[in-house]
């Protein structure tokens, strides 16, 4: 949905089986990402995933959707149409009721789709025009990322989750990929990994100044980060809720840093003291 300022709802496009993430075109339009069924007869041939563990004997895909302002499907993509059975394996670890788990929609400025399948360990363009792949990559590399985008320079950057990867401990990384090469140009991690890592949701944003605000998805942790690794800002989400998966937790999907000039403040006023019943948390007042 589109709000306003004040929180009225100017737009929406509702559909039960749309999940993770969408993005809004230069034209208006919104492209949405949904799970649907695969045909009965390609089940038996997906490979990957845990043995018997489908969803009432299907497996799931996702799909991409142009929608217009007005609700219609102008274009639309599924990826059982066009990922390789054989070698877009999905994760053993993981269960069959899905895929590919896609959690990321980006429409790039030619038209294609900047997508992430998670369970693949792959990350992925699309292309507008004939729905083949311009491009793939991330598979022994990667494990289970989250929100690659295209940076100015042409370059992908993405959180590499690091669960379930072929490496011997937890960690998580940033990476900024050149896709004509698939080199890693640049990567944020620790040693020991484990003082960085998120095994779900989580990003990154590159910064106007060149440094990389990360978000640690799983621990609520926003920090930003110089070109040589140093942490020079650090937040921590303070507000908590209850999961039926995951008990008591501050978890943050993703996160981004506007600046003062950008476009959607001109004109409005940010006020922290009218929400002073919930910064009083991160200031240390306990009002009533």
């Amino acid at each position: 949905m589109e709000l306003d300022w004040d929180s009225k709802v100017l737009w929406e496009y509702v559909e039960d089986t749309m999940h993770h993430d969408f993005c809004r075109l230069p034209n208006g339009n919104t492209m949405i990402l949904g799970w649907e069924a695969v045909p009965s007869n390609m089940v038996p041939h997906i490979k990957g995933g845990q043995p018997g563990t489908e969803h009432e004997g299907n497996i799931w895909c996702d799909y991409f959707r142009e929608i217009s302002p007005d609700h219609r499907v102008v274009w639309e993509w599924h990826g059982y149409e066009h990922l390789d059975m054989e070698t877009d394996r999905s994760c053993p670890l993981d269960r069959r009721h899905e895929w590919t788990h896609a959690n990321t929609c980006e429409v790039l400025p030619d038209g294609n789709v900047l997508t992430s399948f998670r369970l693949l360990n792959t990350v992925a363009i699309i292309d507008r025009h004939s729905g083949a792949f311009a491009w793939k990559w991330g598979r022994e590399e990667l494990g289970h990322q989250h929100d690659p985008h295209l940076l100015p320079n042409g370059n992908v950057l993405l959180f590499d989750n690091g669960w379930h990867a072929a490496h011997p401990m937890p960690r998580s990384r940033v990476l900024e990929v050149q896709p004509t090469t698939n080199a890693i140009v640049w990567s944020y991690e620790t040693k020991p990994g484990w003082k960085f890592f998120s095994s779900f949701i989580s990003g990154a944003q590159r910064l106007p100044n060149g440094n990389t605000l990360i978000c640690e998805g799983m621990t609520g942790r926003l920090f930003e980060v110089t070109s040589m690794g140093e942490v020079v800002w650090e937040y921590v989400n303070p507000f908590f809720s209850d999961d039926e998966r995951f008990g008591r937790n501050n978890t943050v999907f993703r996160a981004y840093r506007y600046a003062p000039d950008f476009p959607g403040l001109r004109g409005k006023t940010c006020r922290p003291e009218a929400y002073a019943w919930m910064n009083h948390l991160y200031a240390g007042r306990f009002s009533p």
